[in-house]
């Protein structure tokens, strides 16, 4: 059995034609149930989704989680695993797909196969193309100090200098083992999951998937990057960050707030305090060596006022975060 979770806010339209992309497709006949959670959308979307059920004739191939309130991402899925767990007989496999992210082959299919020939991985990652069917960052190595200067800097001759230090893997990778894969189509050994625990409560948004990895990877278990399955995602639909043209937005309190619980969970607080710290030089590097090159620095809205508030304050102050 293969558990396919999808997370809904605000986007039931997509979340619609990524449940009709899973339910067209034969896996290979293995047998595939779907859960979607609406996380208290706003609009209606809890409604549209079940007027959806009924019109669509998806029986008891898909279950509806109408929450009533927002758990974002990892508490999301949190909501179905747990109740996953509590069956008699739990899935082989979970899937978890982004609402706006749709199967273009049969991918569950493939991600499945990759974990059967591979006992010792717990998770499976398939490629993902963005808008006009272009290859993009699909596998990915763990954040460090070195990435998250690099990345604050935005400087491109450092940028190749280090480039092995960098989170993103090219879009091309070849297929195997990785630090991580994204949430946006991952499968995970149910068993796997169980043994180590689910997604950690204290993120909202964004780094969950990283750290349930890590976790993972910690506690022995691979991930594998299976570039033969392939997802379109229309990267941002659902979150309003990261898609084209919104490099300089001001970033939500939530993302700077999982970047730091991530790095306390996984490097300590003192390690996540000094990452910090030194966050603050490279985002100077960042605005002097743009405008230099009469550019506009690269760093989100806001960024120097709201990394203190929301990362290097919390870091200092006794008993916050994560």
């Amino acid at each position: 059995m293969i558990s396919v979770i999808i997370v809904n806010y605000g986007t039931a339209d997509l979340t619609i034609e990524a449940v009709e992309s899973v339910l067209s497709r034969t896996h290979g006949g293995r047998e595939v149930e779907v859960h979607v959670v609406d996380n208290a959308s706003p609009g209606g979307d809890a409604e549209h989704l079940a007027d959806a059920h009924t019109a669509r004739g998806w029986g008891d191939r898909v279950t509806l989680w109408p929450e009533t309130e927002n758990h974002g991402f990892g508490r999301g899925n949190n909501v179905v695993l747990t109740a996953l767990d509590r069956r008699a007989t739990p899935p082989e496999f979970v899937f978890l797909l982004n609402p706006d992210a749709t199967l273009e082959n049969e991918a569950l299919m493939i991600l499945s196969e990759a974990l059967e020939a591979n006992a010792n991985a717990a998770a499976a990652g398939a490629a993902i193309t963005g808008e006009g069917g272009r290859a993009v960052t699909s596998a990915f190595r763990f954040p460090s100090l070195t990435s998250t200067l690099l990345e604050t800097g935005s400087f491109g001759p450092l940028d190749r200098i280090f480039s092995k230090y960098l989170v993103p893997l090219a879009p091309d990778h070849p297929a195997g083992p990785v630090d991580w894969v994204s949430g946006a189509a991952v499968m995970f050994r149910f068993s796997a999951l169980k043994e180590t625990g689910f997604f950690d409560p204290a993120f909202f948004l964004y780094f969950e998937e990283t750290e349930l990895q890590n976790r993972l990877g910690r506690a022995g278990w691979t991930t594998l990057f299976v570039p033969t399955a392939r997802i379109r995602h229309a990267e941002g639909a659902a979150t309003g960050q990261f898609g084209a043209n919104r490099q300089r937005q001001r970033r939500p309190e939530y993302l700077y707030r999982s970047r730091w619980i991530y790095f306390t969970k996984t490097k300590g607080r003192a390690q996540a305090l000094g990452i910090a710290l030194l966050v603050l030089p490279a985002a100077l590097l960042n605005v002097l060596q743009r405008r230099l090159r009469g550019r506009a620095p690269t760093l989100p809205l806001n960024f120097f006022r709201d990394h203190c508030r929301y990362g290097l304050w919390p870091l200092l102050r006794p008993g916050g975060l994560p």
